[in-house]
C-alpha cells in the first residue's frame, strides 16, 4: 500500500487499524492506486462504475 491517498494526498497512518482496513484499492490500465476512506466514500459510485478518475 502506498503511504498516501492518490486523490487527496492524505497520509496513511499505522496507528488506527480500522482506518487501515478502510482504504480502497483501484486498479486500471495505469496501475494500482489507493484512496483514503473519505475519498472512497465521496466517489464510491464512480469507482464501482469503473469511471476514469479524470471524470470524478
Amino acid at each position: 500500500m502506498t503511504d498516501h491517498c492518490d486523490r487527496c494526498g492524505t497520509p496513511k497512518t499505522d496507528t488506527d487499524p480500522v482506518e487501515a482496513l478502510s482504504w480502497v484499492r483501484d486498479t486500471d490500465e495505469r496501475g494500482t492506486r489507493w484512496f483514503c476512506p473519505r475519498c472512497a466514500r465521496d466517489h464510491l459510485r464512480s469507482i464501482e462504475a469503473k469511471l476514469q478518475s479524470e471524470w470524478w
